[in-house]
C-alpha cells in the first residue's frame, strides 16, 4: 500500500466512525438532548487529550485554537442541530453534503488550491449520491433550517481550510492540537447547552457507556485521525471522505435497526462511494502528495466533518454527533 493510500485509509476511519453516532445516540443515550450530547462528546475528549499531552497553546495559538475549535466543533454542532430539528433528516443531510463545494472555494481563496472541473464534478456527484441515499419524497423545506444547514457546512469547511493553512506549531503533535480544538469547541457549546436544554439529565450506566464511546472512540481518536489526515491530504481530497459517514449510517440503520435500504439507496451509496474514491486520485501530471516522515513534523499549508450527513439516520446521527 502506498503512503498516500495508508493516510487516506486512516483518515477515512473518522467519517466511518461518525456514521455510528445515530445508532449509539438512539440506542444508548437519553432522548432530545443534542447539545448536551455534543458537549459530552467534545469537552471530556478535549480535556483528556490535554491531560495526556500536557501541552497548552502558546502565543497566537491561543486565539487560533479558539477559532478552529469554534469552527470545527463549537459553531458547527449547534447549527447542525438547528438544521436537524427544522428539516427532515434527509433534507438536512443533503444540505450538509455541499461541504466539499465550500471547501473547494475556500481552498482556492486561502490555500491556493486551484479548483478544477474534476474536483467540482466530484463534489456535485458525491452530493447527488448522498441525496439518493437519504432524501425521501415529499420532503419539506424550511428557510431557517436550510440556512442553518448551509452555515454548519460553511463553518466546518472553513475550519478544515484554516486548520490546513495554519498547520500546527513546531514541536506540537496532532494529538495536542486535537485536544486544543475539542476543548475550545466544548467550551463554546457549554453555555449554549445549559441555556437551551437546562440541567443535565440523570444518567444510567447505559448512557454513560454511550457517552464514553462518543467522547473517546468517536471523537478523541476520530478527530485525531481526521486532523492528522487533513495535514497530509489536499483540502478537497479530505472533505470528499465525508460521504462515508452517511453511507455508514445507512448500512448500520439497515443492519441494526431494520431500516429499509432499497435499490435507489444502494445506487446512491455506489455513486457517493465512487465520488469519494475519485476525490483521492491525484490530478494527471501532478506529483502525489507525500506524507511527512514523522507524525509530529508540522506542516504550514496542507490540511474537512465535514462531519458527513446521511439519511434520516444520518442527520439525526449528526444531531447525536454534536465534525462538525
Amino acid at each position: 500500500m502506498s503512503r498516500k493510500a495508508a493516510v487516506v485509509a486512516l483518515t477515512a476511519l473518522a467519517p466511518i466512525s461518525w456514521g455510528s453516532t445515530y445508532f449509539v445516540t438512539t440506542e444508548f443515550l437519553p432522548p432530545d438532548r443534542p447539545l448536551f450530547t455534543g458537549l459530552m462528546r467534545a469537552l471530556p475528549a478535549g480535556l483528556a487529550l490535554l491531560a495526556l499531552t500536557r501541552k497548552l497553546p502558546q502565543g497566537a495559538w491561543w486565539w487560533k485554537s479558539a477559532v478552529l475549535g469554534a469552527l470545527n466543533i463549537g459553531a458547527f454542532f449547534p447549527l447542525l442541530f438547528l438544521a436537524a430539528y427544522r428539516l427532515p433528516g434527509g433534507v438536512a443531510a443533503v444540505v450538509g453534503s455541499v461541504g466539499p463545494l465550500f471547501v473547494v472555494g475556500l481552498a482556492a481563496l486561502f490555500l491556493g488550491e486551484k479548483p478544477t472541473v474534476r474536483s467540482m464534478l466530484t463534489a456535485v456527484t458525491a452530493a447527488f449520491g448522498v441525496s439518493l441515499v437519504v432524501l425521501k419524497a415529499g420532503a419539506a423545506f424550511d428557510t431557517v433550517g436550510v440556512l442553518a444547514g448551509l452555515l454548519s457546512s460553511l463553518s466546518m469547511s472553513a475550519g478544515i481550510v484554516f486548520t490546513k493553512r495554519w498547520g500546527r506549531p513546531e514541536g506540537v503533535g496532532a494529538l495536542a492540537l486535537t485536544g486544543w480544538q475539542l476543548t475550545a469547541g466544548g467550551l463554546v457549546i457549554l453555555p449554549i447547552a445549559f441555556l437551551i436544554e437546562g440541567a443535565p439529565p440523570a444518567l444510567t450506566g447505559t448512557n454513560l457507556a454511550g457517552y464514553a464511546y462518543l467522547a473517546f472512540g468517536n471523537t478523541a481518536i476520530s478527530y485525531f485521525l481526521w486532523f492528522r489526515g487533513i495535514e497530509r491530504l489536499s483540502a478537497s481530497s479530505a472533505t470528499l471522505l465525508g460521504p462515508l459517514s452517511p453511507i455508514t449510517a445507512a448500512v448500520i440503520g439497515w443492519a441494526a435497526l431494520g431500516q429499509a435500504l432499497g435499490p435507489v439507496q444502494v445506487l446512491g451509496m455506489l455513486i457517493a462511494f465512487g465520488a469519494t474514491l475519485a476525490g483521492q486520485l491525484s490530478p494527471r501530471g501532478a506529483k502525489a502528495a507525500q506524507a511527512p516522515e514523522a507524525a509530529d513534523v508540522p506542516t504550514a499549508e496542507p490540511f474537512s466533518k465535514t462531519e458527513r450527513n446521511g439519511q434520516e439516520v444520518s442527520i439525526d446521527l449528526e444531531v447525536s454527533e454534536v465534525r462538525r
